[in-house]
């Protein structure tokens, strides 16, 4: 809890701007963490590491000779790992990967995943969803909201089996049964 600033506090304060600083330039930044409601500003700077490793190693697998067996072997297995990931659309070239940004790896994150299969309205709820528990990938219940989906588990997104909303879905459609839901 803050207290209240004082009248010349105020003054003194009035011209400064805590969220965007002119070093940092990171509206854009702020803009992403808003968008996709990335709790921990953390989990984008590492995404912006990421981002950056993927681009520098397609950079040295293209310097590569374009006949050498190892430059093809390598970037057929870098285009399937990222198109498996969702972070292209599709396995083509390498210049695909120059194009990848951090907000690919935002629109892969559970709530985003949640939001475009219609599970929730918005990410805001699809977040907290996700943090009380009600979400589960595969098996396994999943709390964290920056869990990333990859192609393959988007289809393994579901309610967990005890959750009040999935027992409201089933109702609403009509398929609830007493003898398999408790």
């Amino acid at each position: 809890m803050v207290r209240k600033l004082k009248y010349h506090e105020q003054k003194l304060l009035k011209k400064v701007d805590f969220i965007s600083w002119k070093l940092d330039d990171n509206i854009h930044e702020i803009q992403i963490l808003k968008r996709y409601r990335i709790q921990k500003r953390d989990d984008y700077s590492k995404y912006c590491t990421v981002v950056l490793e993927i681009k520098k190693l397609a950079r040295a697998i293209k310097e590569l000779d374009p006949k050498d067996p190892f430059r093809v072997e390598c970037s057929a297995a870098v285009l399937e790992k990222l198109y498996s990931m969702g972070l292209i659309q599709t396995k083509w070239s390498l210049d695909l990967v120059s194009k990848i940004t951090a907000s690919a790896f935002c629109r892969r994150r559970l709530p985003v995943v949640m939001v475009r299969a219609k599970m929730a309205d918005s990410i805001k709820i699809a977040t907290t969803f996700v943090e009380q528990g009600h979400v589960r990938v595969g098996p396994e219940v999943v709390k964290d909201p920056a869990f990333l989906v990859t192609r393959n588990m988007e289809d393994f997104v579901t309610w967990v089996d005890s959750c009040a909303i999935k027992k409201h879905i089933m109702e609403y459609n009509e398929l609830r049964d007493d003898f398999n839901m408790a």
